[in-house]
């Protein structure tokens, strides 16, 4: 199979909540035209996207929606559980780790850890904060699948070298700052701070915009 890229990958995952959401409404068949208009895309590029794992829908007839739930369910690595460590019991560890949707989409947040002694012992999510000089001795026991990176941006190359040391195959890194890690590794950053900047951009004039307007 040719490498798939993360654009298609993101597309799957729309795609996936639309199939959930029309099933809950009692559709059984979809074609590529309506579930290209959910997610704001076209029909070929979602017949495009699906060819690359098989064939699943009929010409005329469009998709099963539950067989293709399935289908992508398994292609996205859902149908199965994921043990998951989150590294920062902070403002963004602690809203991580109160969030109840991810164990239903398979994902399970079995351990938390940090640096605070302040923090170290207390009940976060209903777990219990570890001290995070005890993460590779963790990981060899508990073989933890992804590390969410909480921390500190000054910490987070530091926390990536211990999740890859406790075993960890991919990262979710939230510090604002770019890792690196084996290539074994998968990693994908979310920047908040960069979010906000781009939409900052997205409702500033351009240099060319306030130019015209301070003329007129």
């Amino acid at each position: 199979m040719p490498r798939i890229s993360e654009s298609t990958v993101r597309r799957l995952s729309h795609y996936y909540r639309a199939l959930v959401e029309v099933e809950a409404e009692g559709t059984d068949v979809i074609s590529s035209q309506r579930l290209a208009e959910r997610e704001g895309t076209t029909p070929a590029q979602v017949r495009k996207d699906l060819s690359h794992f098989g064939s699943f829908g009929r010409r005329g007839l469009g998709y099963d929606v539950a067989h293709l739930c399935r289908e992508i369910r398994a292609i996205l690595g859902l149908d199965r559980r994921w043990r998951v460590v989150v590294v920062g019991a902070g403002n963004i560890g602690s809203a991580l780790l109160a969030y109840r949707g991810f164990a239903a989409q398979g994902f399970e947040v079995v351990a938390v850890f940090d640096n605070d002694p302040r923090r170290i012992g207390e009940a976060v999510g209903g777990l219990q904060v570890r001290d995070v000089a005890e993460l590779g001795a963790a990981g060899a026991s508990d073989s933890f699948d992804i590390g969410v990176i909480a921390a500190p941006h000054h910490a987070a190359q530091a926390v990536a070298d211990l999740l890859v040391s406790a075993g960890v195959s991919a990262i979710l890194n939230f510090a604002p700052r770019k890792l690196i890690v084996p290539a074994r590794v998968a990693l994908r950053n979310v920047d908040l701070t960069m979010a906000f900047e781009n939409l900052s951009f997205a409702l500033t004039p351009t240099r060319g915009q306030r130019r015209r307007r301070a003329q007129d």
